[in-house]
């Protein structure tokens, strides 16, 4: 293997999706730019082989600020516009990956092969004539006059400007496990507590309402609540997908990071199920109410079973012992409220999510605060930018973290450019 340059313009570290688009639009709004591009992992750009399926799902055909948590909303906007999604679908179609729409507005490409998003990202920094290096891990990183200096495991280099686009610690066995927050840290940034996100729950098999081993493989819509100090904090709709150790699906997934960053704040947080999502206790039982004038010999399982899977039904009337056979006619008044209560807030014992070597992406990371939205720059080093999921920015499933990805490497691509002589700034200047 060859040692990297002494020296460049740009270094980038991470040839992840924010890594490799910031290298790729970088190079093509200024050719003349050298810019290095180190990845740890002997091949780069594992997260977007995984991602949606072995899929990947591009982006979404709408992308709004309140996709997204973490940092500020209004900075968050800021970014979305670098490169909007209109622009993230021509992008990909210049590089031969053109994309169609699926439900919930998700755009895949027309091939359905992660793969062929990689290999065009990867065709295309090599046509910009980007240097990119894998297996380089970058050690640490400094600032020597006025120049970064980059220590990895095939040698120093030294750069004008640094780009971190390492990813967060979700999918560790991707490349992705939390050593860029440590080279911002030791550049001046201060860090948001991280925890997974988009990541399947853990359940409590040994609660009355553990249902979901018997449940596994089953899906249904429902609408989660969670609740944080006895206060709905948020309610969020879709699909959930009972497991063998608890509960998945993309409902499960947006809520994790609630749930999470809850209990690890030390906060009293858990989560109930509405399996008759858009509709509240008051109007299920008013309906159960006129199918009992209506058809008093239906039994209270087919009742349950006319909207949700069979399974369900039984496993909830066994929970709360009430005969599945049994008649509307036969219902008690106080059985009834248990049924609807069951459906509209059955207990979700949530013991732990499945971890970072689950999760999707990372909740936390760099404070947003810290960079500037136009340019993604930090505000506390000097020609330092930072790009996609190393910030404490993580969006919800469907598309949303890789726009970011592509918004935030066009915002610092374009001030990059303009920095290394395309612009009216120059590679030394200082801003502040």
């Amino acid at each position: 293997m060859s040692s990297v340059p002494a020296a460049c313009d740009v270094a980038i570290v991470g040839a992840g999706a924010a890594g490799l688009a910031t290298a790729i639009l970088l190079k093509r709004a200024n050719p003349r730019v050298h810019v290095v591009l180190l990845e740890g992992a002997t091949r780069p750009g594992a997260k977007i082989l995984v991602s949606g399926g072995g899929r990947c799902n591009v982006t979404n055909t709408v992308v709004h600020e309140n996709d997204f948590w973490g940092g500020r909303r209004t900075t968050i906007r800021r970014v979305l516009r670098s490169m909007p999604v209109r622009q993230t679908v021509a992008f990909f179609r210049d590089l031969g990956v053109p994309l169609h729409e699926e439900p919930g507005g998700k755009l895949f490409p027309d091939s359905n092969r992660a793969r062929d998003v990689l290999d065009a990202l990867l065709r295309a920094a090599d046509s910009a004539g980007v240097d990119l290096h894998s297996a380089t891990r970058v050690l640490a990183v400094g600032r020597h006059d006025d120049r970064f200096s980059l220590e990895t495991s095939r040698g120093a280099l030294s750069a004008t400007a640094l780009v971190l686009a390492t990813g967060g610690r979700s999918l560790p066995k991707s490349g992705s496990d939390g050593a860029g927050y440590e080279l911002a840290r030791g550049l001046g940034h201060s860090l948001v507590p991280t925890t997974p996100a988009l990541v399947p729950l853990v359940l409590d098999g040994a609660t009355g309402h553990g249902i979901h081993a018997e449940l596994s493989g089953i899906s249904l819509d429902g609408e989660i609540a969670v609740w944080v100090d006895s206060a709905v904090a948020t309610r969020l709709s879709g699909a959930l997908l009972w497991t063998h150790v608890g509960i998945s699906g993309p409902l499960v997934l947006n809520a994790s990071r609630h749930w999470a960053r809850a209990r690890m704040e030390g906060r009293d947080v858990h989560l109930t199920l509405n399996m008759r999502p858009g509709e509240r206790f008051e109007q299920v039982d008013a309906n159960w109410t006129a199918a009992v004038s209506a058809r008093p010999r239906a039994t209270v399982r087919s009742t349950i079973a006319a909207d949700l899977p069979d399974a369900v039904a039984l496993a909830v009337l066994k929970v709360l012992e009430v005969a599945p056979d049994l008649p509307l006619a036969d219902l008690t008044r106080v059985d009834r409220r248990r049924i609807v209560h069951a459906l509209t807030a059955w207990p979700l014992p949530v013991v732990d999510t499945r971890g970072y070597n689950f999760a999707e992406v990372t909740a936390g990371g760099v404070d947003l605060a810290e960079i500037d939205p136009a340019t993604m720059e930090s505000r506390v080093c000097a020609r330092l930018f930072l790009v996609g999921e190393i910030l404490d920015v993580d969006g919800r499933i469907g598309g949303f973290n890789f726009q970011w990805a592509w918004s935030g490497a066009a915002a610092a691509a374009a001030a990059l450019a303009r920095m290394s002589g395309g612009g009216t700034a120059g590679p030394g200047s200082e801003r502040r």
